[in-house]
């Protein structure tokens, strides 16, 4: 069922945003699309000062629709940003697929979640649906840290429940996703002649990949993941380089477990790095490290008898949609928002082969997303309405 879901409408909206560049810290164009979609609508519509805060040409994209049913509002989320290659975005339409030309992403992550809210709202709108107040963030900067989300405004939000439209999956609620923390490495050794003098110097990168190389890596286990994602130092060939810089990240669904990845890490290196050192006129050098371990996100833990978790659910038990509550490996908004003091749950948009120029989504999966959300609003109301 599409609960009076339009395809043609929604479509036509999802090809109208990918094709709006938005890297992250450059949103404004998409946020003041979207700010007259909401306005359209009747919603009270207002943007916050993130965008000042994280270096962007926007902030949060916030809305209030106000209802009719005298219900606690929920909160519908997704972000406006997308990463690179993501700018001259050519949507290519075949049939329910939509897909990239192969030079860019789409923007499916996270224009499908931006567009089925959209949608979702315009199906209240046009039909007089009664619901309860919804409000709306679109947020800035998410692929870049969940910036939007670590500084969004919620003075004006009432809404303590809602959802995130941010992962793949149309079939699955994610109500639960590991912690991550980042993690930034700078190896010294000694700078020396390749050539004239090698025995005198440290070569920090040798030193690096034998930390590496003795690094667990990947899937560590069900609940844990880690990687080396970035290494960068050096000057010249013929320079043993002095410094170099790893940056990384581990996540995971247990908080020990995280600790511990991090500190193998860690400890891989030093490791590595006590193993070599030189003596020049006299004085001992030895190569050393130095870890910074900060937190990216806290980790998401919706219990499955939420109630916004069970609202979902029976909305798409009605529409004859099997949704299932799941477990992801991945962060999002929804993190921050959890540790801000909301119950946010992910719900899945359909998008697949994210962060790539391979990057696709059915129509379908999206139309099956957005009347979930309006049978969700709908029957909100009607359970307060029998309270």
């Amino acid at each position: 069922m599409t609960n009076g879901v339009s395809r043609e409408r929604l479509t036509a909206l999802f090809l109208d945003l990918v094709r709006i560049d938005s890297l992250s810290r450059q949103e404004h164009l998409i946020a003041a699309r979207l700010s007259r979609e909401l306005a359209a609508l009747g919603a009270e519509v207002w943007t916050d000062d993130a965008g000042t805060k994280v270096g962007g040409t926007t902030g949060n994209v916030l809305a209030r629709l106000r209802g009719t049913a005298a219900v606690a509002p929920l909160l519908l989320c997704a972000h406006m940003d997308t990463v690179i290659p993501g700018t001259g975005v050519q949507p290519i339409v075949d049939d329910d697929v939509i897909r990239s030309d192969g030079r860019t992403v789409l923007g499916g992550d996270d224009k499908s979640g931006c567009a089925i809210i959209c949608e979702a709202l315009r199906v209240l709108y046009d039909e007089g649906i009664p619901h309860g107040d919804v409000e709306v963030a679109f947020t800035i900067c998410e692929e870049v840290g969940l910036l939007g989300a670590k500084h969004l405004d919620t003075s004006r939000l009432a809404a303590r429940a809602g959802l995130v439209l941010d992962s793949d999956a149309p079939g699955h609620l994610f109500t639960r996703a590991p912690a991550a923390n980042r993690l930034i490495f700078t190896v010294h050794g000694l700078a020396a002649h390749a050539g004239m003098a090698p025995e005198r110097g440290i070569n920090a990168i040798q030193v690096a990949a034998e930390g590496v190389a003795a690094m667990q890596l990947g899937r560590i286990d069900a609940e844990t993941t880690a990687n080396i994602g970035i290494v960068s130092g050096g000057d010249a060939v013929n320079v043993i380089p002095e410094r170099v810089r790893l940056e990384g990240e581990a996540r995971s669904h247990d908080a020990a477990k995280l600790a511990a990845q991090c500190r193998n890490m860690r400890a891989a290196l030093e490791s590595a790095a006590a193993r070599h050192a030189v003596t020049v006129g006299g004085e001992l050098r030895c190569a050393r490290v130095e870890s910074v371990v900060e937190p990216s996100y806290e980790a998401m833990n919706v219990p499955d008898a939420a109630p916004i978790v069970q609202l979902v659910l029976q909305a798409a038990a009605a529409l004859g949609h099997g949704v299932e509550s799941a477990s992801m490996g991945g962060g999002c908004d929804a993190n921050i928002l959890n540790g801000r003091g909301f119950q946010v749950a992910n719900l899945g948009t359909g998008m697949r082969e994210i962060h790539t120029v391979r990057e696709w989504l059915r129509v379908s999966d999206m139309v099956r997303t957005a009347a979930v959300i309006v049978e969700m609003l709908r029957r909100h109301a009607a359970g307060a309405a029998r309270a």
